[in-house]
């Protein structure tokens, strides 16, 4: 992975903006895709980054010009209640629409970009020993009574990428995007899936390794274990991609992306 130096004109507004947030803050999503690449795969509807539980006071203190929405279990996700700085309970995320665009607040925020809210911020955990927790709950739907824990050392997660910013790690980026939403509609979108393509051949043994057993703690049966599995193995580009297509629960061809960018 060879990115350019130059950073795309919506990611430099936000390291701009973040720039003198005191905390640590990464870029994730799509963008972050795009980072570890070295070019925009694909077009982006808003920008992602991540901060710790333990930083959001900060956040909505350096962001008190923006409007913000904040979703978790005591809020819905089409809510569009404007933030008052509450505690937020993981899982979490925050939308933000900058003061230069903003208007009245929407009855409901069904688009979030589409309304002018085009900065999410996703709230994660860090452990006091310094571990990136992911998951730390009972996964009953696999047959898990105990609670399974699923973290990687911080250092492992956030690298610098080529555009100068601090961005979550592929792994990581792809086991978000495998487990993100899982028992609702936008459980594995098809930009989750491009994302998977577009990164897979770019992970290193212990990227895919670590990626595998995360993924397996899961879901056992996820599609994307096929892919990786075959990825592990002497066997052709074409082979990885049959298997994409037969495992994808997108509809037509796997590349035929809306959006996708040559």
């Amino acid at each position: 992975m060879k990115p350019p130096t130059t950073i795309p004109e919506p990611v430099a507004r936000v390291a701009e903006l973040m720039a003198s947030f005191g905390p640590t803050w990464y870029l994730c999503g799509g963008w972050a895709v795009d980072s570890w690449l070295g070019r925009q795969t694909r077009q982006h509807g808003d920008i992602d980054i991540t901060i710790f539980e333990s930083d959001q006071r900060a956040l909505f203190d350096h962001l008190s010009a923006w409007q913000l929405i904040a979703h978790d279990k005591q809020v819905p996700g089409n809510a569009s209640e404007r933030w008052n700085g509450r505690q937020l309970t993981l899982p979490a995320h925050i939308h933000g629409r900058p003061p230069e665009t903003s208007t009245e607040m929407p009855e409901l925020l069904d688009t979030p970009s589409k309304q002018g809210f085009d900065l999410e911020i996703v709230l994660n955990q860090c452990s006091n020993g310094g571990d990136w927790l992911f998951i730390r709950e009972p996964l009953e739907q696999h047959g898990y009574d105990a609670e399974v824990i699923v973290s990687l050392p911080l250092n492992r997660c956030v690298e610098q990428s080529g555009w100068g910013l601090p961005a979550v790690t592929p792994e990581v980026l792809l086991f978000y995007k495998a487990t993100a939403y899982a028992g609702t509609r936008n459980y594995l979108r098809r930009r989750d899936h491009l994302d998977f393509e577009f990164l897979l051949p770019h992970l290193t043994p212990d990227q895919r390794s670590w990626l595998t057993e995360a993924i397996s703690l899961t879901d056992p049966n996820h599609p994307w274990l096929g892919p990786l599995s075959l990825w592990a193995r002497p066997v052709s580009w074409q082979h990885v991609r049959q298997a994409l297509d037969r495992h994808s629960a997108l509809e037509g061809p796997y590349m035929g992306a809306d959006r996708v960018l040559p």
